[in-house]
């Protein structure tokens, strides 16, 4: 039987700590989550793998959901610079391993997922976390009825951030999103300067592209 607490463990020691992320709360939070509990049983060997994982779909496969990357994931919340009474939309939270991460962070979390399958997941996952709600609508919508937010958190690749989630940003809020595709991609954070976004890119990373973030397509004769 694998040791899910030592590969928990072996993960922070060899994806975290070793990658720039110096946050501690973020390395007490990802040891105190155990990741295995959400994903499909098939797949809770592979729960500390240094990828993004499937959790719905076949990996690669297009409308294919993930949890992503454990390194990413953490130093996305780094770059976000969470406190500890912030409000975070966690946008595309899928089975909510990333908001109960967030939810040891954070003052509170709301999970938003479109599908209902992994909503239903999420909110079994996730139990009684105090910190976290799972919330269910369209992602690129956001969550306007619930903010504004001091974080929102892509948990996906946008080609394009839109400006419906920008605006549910509180004044200094900060939104957190791998923007592109393929090895052009970068973590990007955005920051709500009164009506102005001011934009800087904090590292490089590739991660599946969000459903309903890929850039409009022109039509084409």
């Amino acid at each position: 039987m694998m040791d899910f607490a030592r590969a928990r463990r072996t993960m922070v020691d060899t994806q975290i700590r070793v990658n720039d992320v110096t946050d501690s709360r973020i390395v007490d939070a990802l040891m105190a989550v155990p990741r295995e509990n959400f994903v499909p049983d098939a797949l809770r060997l592979l729960a500390y793998l240094d990828d993004d994982l499937a959790v719905k779909g076949e990996d690669g496969s297009r409308g294919a959901r993930y949890l992503v990357e454990p390194m990413v994931l953490a130093r996305m919340i780094q770059a976000a610079t969470i406190g500890t009474a912030d409000r975070v939309l966690d946008v595309g939270s899928a089975t909510g391993y990333s908001s109960a991460v967030l939810g040891r962070i954070a003052g509170s979390v709301v999970a938003l997922e479109e599908d209902t399958e992994l909503a239903a997941q999420a909110r079994a996952a996730l139990g009684s976390e105090p910190h976290v709600t799972v919330v269910e609508g369209s992602l690129a919508a956001g969550a306007a009825d619930r903010g504004p937010f001091d974080v929102i958190l892509l948990q996906g690749a946008a080609e394009v951030v839109p400006l419906s989630l920008l605006a549910q940003l509180n004044e200094g809020g900060r939104l957190v999103a791998v923007v592109g595709t393929g090895r052009a991609a970068k973590c990007m954070v955005h920051v709500r300067i009164g009506q102005e976004f001011s934009v800087r890119p904090a590292f490089d990373a590739a991660i599946p592209l969000l459903p309903g973030f890929a850039e409009p397509r022109g039509f084409v004769f």
